[in-house]
């Protein structure tokens, strides 16, 4: 090979090495370009999320705060009254004497397994007239006391479902004929006054119920008369003014077992709210019987 055709060789492979030794330098250049690329990616994914120097975790403040928030229990209005009266002494001797003549001394309590919150006496009275025939009367006193809950509402709410569901009970009495049902004023906070005949085999009796509520507390009084072995019935007219008058005596009785009226009277402010909702000890008003039934099966 010639000098001249060596030469040309080499100087076809010096340029055909520029082109690979270019692609090298680029690539090299490359590499070096995204080295700071991933450190600064790098460094803002460390950091995302964070939006302070807390990296995201909550602070002992915000923890604080719904601790506060969970522990927060809801408050009722506290009950009014905070104890019944004895049952067998919600009526005076003279009342009585009026109502159960020839059975003052029957008084009969019912059982109770707490008679600060559920109380009731039963009064009979048969006055024999021989050969005329005889009176017989019987007389219930029936009191219900409603605590303040969180989860069932205040006492007074309580005690105002209790009432309306007693004066339909009173109204719905199976059997019962020429019902008839009237507001009783001055007698705690609402009064109802419910009349009907009930036929027994005894003889007819002349029922008279006064459903009453006062603040928590519901009063039902049941009184009912007969004339038996042929004598003639009572008055309904005048049955119905004693159990009026009775129910009244018996509201009063549970002002006065509580201290002039409640701690919640007008006169010694209104009641505060109860510092916890704690699970009520108050019976359910579902769960109770109706007096006036009872006095319907009694008779």
């Amino acid at each position: 090979m010639s000098e001249g055709t060596m030469q040309r060789a080499a100087q076809r492979d010096h340029r055909a090495q520029r082109p690979r030794r270019a692609r090298r330098l680029n690539r090299v250049v490359v590499r070096a370009a995204a080295v700071p690329v991933m450190l600064l990616a790098a460094a803002c994914s460390s950091n995302s999320g964070s939006g302070d120097d807390s990296g995201g975790k909550k602070t002992p403040a915000d923890g604080a705060t719904a601790s506060a928030s969970a522990s927060a229990s809801p408050t009722v209005q506290a009950a009014r009254y905070a104890k019944l009266p004895e049952a067998c002494k919600v009526l005076s001797g003279k009342t009585l004497g009026e109502l159960v003549p020839k059975g003052t001394k029957s008084a009969k309590e019912g059982t109770s397994s707490d008679v600060s919150s559920r109380a009731s006496c039963s009064w009979n009275s048969l006055e024999n007239k021989g050969v005329k025939g005889s009176q017989f009367r019987w007389l219930n006193v029936s009191l219900l006391r409603f605590e303040s809950d969180a989860g069932r509402g205040s006492g007074d709410e309580q005690a105002k479902e209790y009432y309306a569901k007693q004066v339909q009970d009173a109204k719905s009495v199976a059997g019962a004929k020429n019902t008839k049902s009237e507001p009783v004023s001055g007698t705690g906070d609402e009064a109802t006054a419910v009349r009907y005949d009930l036929k027994k085999k005894e003889g007819s009796f002349k029922q008279q119920t006064v459903v009453a509520r006062v603040e928590n507390v519901v009063v039902t009084l049941d009184y009912n008369g007969a004339g038996l072995a042929g004598d003639k019935s009572p008055d309904a007219g005048d049955l119905a003014k004693d159990a009026k008058s009775a129910a009244k005596e018996a509201v009063a009785a549970v002002a006065k077992a509580n201290g002039d009226g409640g701690a919640g009277s007008p006169a010694s402010g209104s009641a505060s709210p109860s510092k916890s909702a704690s699970p009520s000890k108050s019976p359910s008003a579902s769960s109770s019987k109706s007096s006036s039934t009872k006095a319907a099966s009694r008779g």
